[in-house]
């Protein structure tokens, strides 16, 4: 069965402005015009695709991509909505034209764009921002498109290799965010060569020749090339925001470590018995690590020694209030017996005493002075006033 191929491929348009910055409203209007016509040309598209692998022999293979391709459009349709609630048919401020800047460059939640799968690449727990799922859509539907067989017209391969070309650019860039070493090294290499296979392809078919067949191979492999660009570019952020929370959940614990020693002191020093919890040691975690598995590790880690000292915090804070507490009604106790003429009779004031006594101790023992607070209520329950 011969399949008929789909209308061209549509790109995703380039997205304005940067993360935190106003978006100017010229550009705003024609980037969100350029990004509806897009979703909805995509949406096409992609109807079009699934209709084709229904009926081609190896469709089956193609399922999981043309899912992943559904779920990243309705991730970017969403967006797309929330940016024109806030553009507000142009009615907007600096803080909304910052909102918008922030939807735009912000990132779309993992579960939302990939369902926990990214093909090989692997995705579970990555976000990326909607130029980057558009332009993850933009390769899948390359992939999609050669993997089906689809046939393709004179015209279509002149639009093809102009696609490719504008995907070469794209590369480029991304390939410019790579750190320095031999990862930068690495994609480089591949990128210088894969523009001088495209150059060789549009060469041959300025010529005349036949380059339907190398061009897919090609598409497939500049697509994935960068999707992994983009999913590691998006990793490296998301280990850097782990790197920054690491190190401010550890700053925040030591200098928690620091006030919980001093309570631990005051504790010790003012009752008796003091509860005997350990002070969590955060400098025996080690130093932060780089890595994300490691990073999680030690995230989860960190939240277990913030609960080992909000629980041992708790306990000394907590004696020291009862310990408080007592003293509180001692004295309470003692307005009471002054009102009843009864506070300088011998034997409560002697009783009184004591308990003052016992709680001013240091450390007090708590058993004896609640026993001397409580006999002390008892002679004024007891004792007539003379």
């Amino acid at each position: 069965m011969s399949l008929t191929a789909p209308a061209g491929q549509v790109t995703a348009p380039p997205a304005p402005g940067r993360m935190g910055v106003e978006v100017q409203p010229t550009e705003a209007m024609a980037y969100l015009d350029q990004l509806g016509r897009w979703r909805d040309e995509r949406r096409t598209e992609l109807d079009q695709l699934d209709e084709a692998a229904l009926h081609a022999p190896n469709g089956s293979a193609a399922i999981s991509d043309i899912t992943l391709s559904m779920a990243l459009w309705k991730a970017v349709s969403d967006r797309y909505e929330q940016l024109l609630a806030t553009w507000d048919a142009g009615r907007v401020g600096p803080t909304e034209r910052t909102r918008l800047a922030n939807l735009i460059w912000g990132r779309l939640d993992a579960a939302e764009l990939t369902g926990g799968r990214l093909g090989a690449a692997g995705a579970s727990g990555l976000s990326v921002s909607l130029p980057e799922a558009c332009r993850l859509s933009d390769a899948l539907v390359s992939q999609l498109r050669v993997r089906l067989g689809l046939e393709v017209s004179g015209a279509e391969i002149t639009a093809r290799i102009r696609q490719l070309r504008a995907q070469m650019e794209r590369i480029r860039d991304q390939v410019d965010l790579e750190p320095a070493g031999d990862a930068y090294q690495e994609a480089a290499k591949t990128q210088s060569r894969l523009a001088r296979r495209l150059a060789e392809l549009a060469d041959k078919s300025g010529r005349g020749g036949d380059v339907a067949g190398l061009l897919g191979p090609l598409e497939i492999e500049a697509a994935t090339f960068e999707r992994d660009l983009i999913v590691g570019g998006a990793r490296r952020r998301d280990a850097a925001a782990l790197v920054g929370r690491a190190r401010s959940t550890t700053a925040a614990l030591e200098a928690r470590e620091a006030a919980l020693r001093e309570l631990v002191e005051e504790c010790v020093r003012t009752v008796d018995p003091a509860p005997r919890y350990a002070v969590p040691d955060v400098e025996l975690l080690g130093p932060v690590p780089n890595t994300a598995a490691q990073l999680e590790i030690y995230l989860r880690r960190l939240d277990q020694v913030g609960r080992a000292m909000s629980h041992a915090q708790d306990a000394y804070r907590q004696a020291l209030a009862d310990h408080q507490e007592l003293g509180d009604r001692l004295e309470a106790y003692r307005t009471k017996a002054a009102a009843l003429g009864v506070a300088e009779v011998p034997d409560v004031a002697r009783v009184y005493g004591m308990a003052r006594e016992a709680l001013d101790r240091r450390p007090c023992r708590m058993v004896l002075a609640q026993q001397l607070v409580a006999l002390y209520q008892t002679y004024l329950q007891l004792t007539e006033a003379p």
